[in-house]
């Protein structure tokens, strides 16, 4: 208790907790939001870490920082505490700041996958190359009134997809992807595939107007990978299905830049805890690998309580 209030005794390490319970920041983009140095900052964050408020995890040269579950009484107050920071003259400022952060790992994202729509296909492929996976994903698909998938990209999955549903809609926050999958359905031949502009962390649709949510590779470009499962979770009917085809853990940290990657793949306890943070149960996750220098994949089932 004792190194809990030590730590938290400086309105700059109040600020930092307060804004790490709203996101996952790195150190850089912490000094952006706070409007600090680097130096001042990580030595605010290894105090608030060392007394277990904050947790880090680390991405090869990449550090995330959130609030952390380590220290039990501050676990018990975080409540009231949460409550009272919203008395701090700055909270207004840092809450905006934070969601530019947000916002330009999304704009980055987009503008990305806007210039490279057309070589995307064989450019992920050649760059980080995964097993075959796509069968045993489909096998998972229910039969579904409506299917949505997230983060469609060139059409690659939509056109199997529309034969497992009696609707299918398809959303990205690429206008340049959406133009390349509404060719390659053309050519294929799929007809009643329904294309949305839209970003996955506001999926245009109703609340519980699919039964079957399909995110393949979609998820470690997410800025916020909670935020887009409890979105998930809402355009979902209840007990209905959603399916997520993942990178494993890696190393492979110019993915980052040559693939606009945000996450270097994800472990299989921080997947399960978001499911079930936003409201997910009978989680599956099988993992498929290759053995011959591609990443691993992970495919994961969970059904909306």
């Amino acid at each position: 208790m004792l190194e809990l209030f030590k730590a938290l005794a400086d309105p700059c390490r109040l600020r930092l907790v307060g804004v790490l319970l709203n996101a996952e920041l790195t150190v850089q983009e912490l000094t952006q939001v706070m409007g600090m140095g680097q130096s001042r900052i990580s030595r605010h964050l290894k105090i608030l870490a060392e007394a277990g408020v904050l947790a880090v995890k680390r991405q090869g040269t990449w550090s995330y920082y959130r609030a952390g579950d380590a220290n039990p009484f501050f676990c018990a107050i975080r409540p009231e505490f949460e409550r009272e920071l919203e008395q701090l003259p700055e909270r207004r400022e840092d809450l905006a700041a934070v969601a530019q952060a947000l916002e330009a790992r999304r704009k980055r994202s987009q503008e990305f996958f806007d210039r490279h729509a057309a070589q995307w296909d064989q450019l992920s492929r050649t760059l980080l190359p995964v097993p075959e996976y796509q069968e045993s994903l489909l096998d998972k698909v229910p039969e579904a009134a409506v299917l949505l998938e997230i983060g469609v990209g060139t059409g690659a999955l939509l056109a199997e997809l529309a034969r497992r549903a009696g609707r299918v809609i398809g959303v990205d926050h690429s206008p340049a992807m959406l133009d390349e999958a509404r060719r390659r359905l053309a050519k294929d031949g799929v007809q009643g595939a329904e294309l949305r502009l839209g970003d996955m962390n506001h999926l245009p649709l109703a609340d519980g107007g699919a039964g079957c949510v399909v995110a393949n590779m979609v998820l470690h470009h997410a800025p916020r990978p909670e935020t887009v499962l409890a979105e998930i979770a809402r355009v979902l009917a209840p007990q209905g299905t959603l399916l997520v085809a993942d990178l494993a853990r890696h190393e492979q940290e110019w993915a980052r830049e040559q693939l606009a990657d945000q996450w270097l793949g994800f472990e299989d306890g921080e997947l399960k805890g978001w499911l079930k943070g936003a409201g997910f149960s009978g989680i599956t996750i099988d993992r498929v690998s290759s053995g011959n220098g591609a990443e691993d994949v992970l495919l994961v089932q969970a059904v909306k309580t």
